[in-house]
């Protein structure tokens, strides 16, 4: 069942005006979880961006109490221009972004407590290669390093290491997991194949260890860091745990099936045991699934809060009957 939120004020009739009967429930939903599924076309961003802008005008929480969240970069842009246009007195404490920039801003200000330099810089994808380059042989490599070509697998590891942080797997994890594939290698000592594997996934763990630790001494960090070490943060310091949950009374994340397992563990702790998150997603679209997106955090949503009331957005304001039919 959705809750919704009714305050007759003049600054709120304009926010509900235009919309069909189901995006307004969405809009006005109340206290709790909330799950919008929207295909292409069938108004998400207008629909999230105007929850804020009712949260904030049927004074359920000022705007420094909300935190969105998207994927990219110009998904947040025209999120920020929507609600400038909806909140007339500006959101300046309210917190858009993305959920790398979201890292990025909480490791600047919180990072000590990692032990980390809060001046760090973060490589692209290119920097870590070279990076990984200009220490290659300070990395505990055989197998991975071929004597005819060193560089060879350098690519491959930067997205190895890329895919752990997406999964939210952290150095000492992968480690441990080695470290057990090995103990089974050496108590069936006739696999050959067993072997093999338990040789190169350590070799694997213990290059992705070095990474992190080379990258930590020299005040550095990758895009997959902002969100991995903001969730150890969160997971490590409970106070400062309490402070984001009490400072984002209200959490909105828009394309929720391109978000990865790391950024849904992530959501599932800012939002606590109050659980006030609406997420807006297409089960039947996730375009990121080779950076690790998962559709299953659309069911998996509906599992850790299994009282969600969910929302289906079904009329579609940018394509013609022609191209509904054929999709």
């Amino acid at each position: 069942m959705v809750t919704t939120i009714r305050v007759d004020s003049d600054a709120v009739v304009p926010i509900l005006e235009g919309l069909t009967p189901d995006q307004e429930a969405a809009v006005t939903h109340g206290e709790g979880p909330l799950l919008i599924v929207a295909g292409a076309g069938t108004g998400k961003t207008t629909v999230i961006t105007r929850r804020i802008a009712y949260l904030v005008a049927a004074k359920r929480a000022r705007p420094s109490e909300i935190l969105a969240l998207t994927f990219t970069d110009k998904a947040a842009e025209e999120m920020e221009g929507r609600v400038d246009l909806l909140v007339p007195y500006g959101f300046a404490d309210m917190w858009i972004s993305t959920f790398h920039a979201f890292g990025d801003r909480v490791l600047r200000d919180e990072g000590l407590a990692l032990g980390l330099t809060t001046d760090f810089r973060v490589l692209s994808r290119p920097e870590q290669v070279v990076f990984l380059r200009e220490h290659l042989f300070e990395l505990p490599l055989s197998h991975f390093r071929p004597l005819g070509d060193p560089i060879r697998h350098l690519q491959a590891l930067v997205t190895l290491f890329s895919r752990a942080k997406d999964e939210a797997v952290m150095p000492e994890e992968y480690l441990a997991f080695a470290a057990e594939l090995l103990d089974r290698a050496k108590a069936s000592p006739e696999d050959a194949a067993l072997r093999e594997e338990a040789a190169q996934q350590g070799e694997l763990a213990a290059c992705y260890a070095a990474y992190q630790r080379l990258l930590a001494e020299r005040g550095m960090m990758d895009f997959g860091d902002q969100v991995l070490l903001s969730l150890r943060l969160f997971r490590e310091h409970p106070l400062l745990l309490q402070k984001y949950r009490e400072r984002f009374r209200y959490i909105l994340v828009d394309e929720f099936q391109d978000t990865n397992h790391a950024q849904w563990e992530l959501v599932k702790l800012l939002a606590g045991p109050a659980g006030n998150v609406t997420v807006v997603g297409d089960d039947d679209q996730s375009i990121y699934r080779f950076r690790g997106a998962a559709i299953s955090n659309i069911l998996e949503f509906t599992s850790v809060y299994s009282e969600t009331p969910r929302i289906v957005l079904r009329q579609n304001f940018r394509s013609g009957q022609a191209i509904l039919d054929a999709a």
